[in-house]
C-alpha cells in the first residue's frame, strides 16, 4: 500500500500509514484489547451523564474532567481481571480522547452555536458500529526488525513501501469497514515552506472542462463530464416544460 503522509497543522508533524498483515492470534489480542477501550469509553460517558444529571441539582458541583476518569479507570483495573489482561496505555488515550470530544461538545454549548454546527456529547459505542481503534504512546509500542510490537504481547507485520524518517511519537492502529488493518505513525517532520516565485495563476471550474486555468499547460479538459451535464440538463429541461400549472379548484 502507498505511505499517506498528512502533516499535522502547526505542529511539525506527519503521520505515515502502512497496512499491516494480522495473523488470527494478533487479531484476537486486538480485538480482545478493542473491547477493554470500548468499555472504558462506555464508562466514561456513564459517567459524564451521571456528572450531568447532578449538576442539574441544586448546591450539586461535580466534574468529569481525565483526573476523575483515571481515578475511575485505576479503581476499575483493580477490581476487574478482564480490564488488568491489557495493557493500560490504549485505556488511558481512551479517556483523553473522550477528554478531548467532552470538551468540544462544552465549548460549542457555551458557544452557543447552531445545533448542526454542534460536535455533539460523546455516545455510546456499540460492538457493531463502531470500527476498532487502539492508540498507542511511545511507552506502549516498539519497531524492532521492521515488526510493531505492542503492550500486551501482540506483534504485527507491517508493509513497509518507504522508511520513516524518525522515531514515531506514537502509534494508531485500526480497522478499515472492509476488514484492513492499518498503522498510523506520528513522527517529527522538518517543515520547510517553498521558494517564493512571484508567479499566480487563477483557476475556474467549469462543466464543459473541469478546470480552466491561466496557463493553458494546467488546463484540465473533461469532454465526457461536459457532454453528460450536457444531457442531465436537457432532460431536466424537457421535464420542466412538460409540467403544467395546476388550475385553481372553482369555489363551491
Amino acid at each position: 500500500m502507498t505511505t499517506t503522509v498528512v502533516a499535522e497543522q502547526g505542529s511539525g508533524h506527519a503521520r505515515f500509514t502502512f497496512r499491516l498483515r494480522v495473523s488470527s492470534s494478533a487479531g484476537a489480542g486486538l480485538e480482545a484489547e478493542w473491547a477493554r477501550c470500548r468499555w472504558v469509553w462506555n464508562e466514561c460517558v456513564a459517567v459524564s451523564r451521571r456528572v450531568h444529571g447532578l449538576s442539574q441539582t441544586p448546591g450539586q458541583k461535580v466534574t468529569c474532567g481525565p483526573a476523575q476518569l483515571d481515578r475511575m479507570l485505576t479503581e476499575a483495573r483493580r477490581s476487574m481481571a478482564w480490564l488488568r489482561e491489557g495493557s493500560s496505555v490504549p485505556q488511558q488515550q481512551v479517556i483523553r480522547d473522550f477528554a478531548k470530544s467532552r470538551a468540544k461538545a462544552l465549548k460549542d454549548i457555551a458557544a452557543r452555536l447552531p445545533m448542526r454546527q454542534r460536535a455533539g456529547m460523546p455516545r455510546i459505542k456499540r460492538k457493531r458500529e463502531a470500527a476498532p481503534s487502539l492508540n498507542y504512546t511511545t511507552r506502549g509500542f516498539r519497531l524492532k526488525d521492521g515488526r510493531l510490537h505492542l503492550a500486551g504481547g501482540i506483534v504485527l507485520t507491517v508493509v513497509w513501501s518507504r522508511d520513516l524518517p524518525s522515531a514515531p511519537s506514537s502509534v494508531r492502529v485500526y480497522r478499515d469497514s472492509l476488514g484492513h488493518w492499518y498503522a498510523s505513525f506520528v513522527v517529527a517532520a522538518q517543515v520547510e515552506p517553498l521558494p517564493a516565485t512571484g508567479a499566480v495563476i487563477g483557476v475556474d471550474w467549469g462543466v464543459r472542462e473541469t478546470a480552466t486555468t491561466t496557463s493553458d499547460a494546467h488546463d484540465l479538459p473533461h469532454a465526457q463530464h461536459g457532454k453528460s451535464a450536457a444531457a442531465k440538463l436537457a432532460r431536466y429541461q424537457k421535464m420542466m416544460a412538460r409540467r403544467r400549472t395546476p388550475r385553481n379548484r372553482p369555489d363551491t
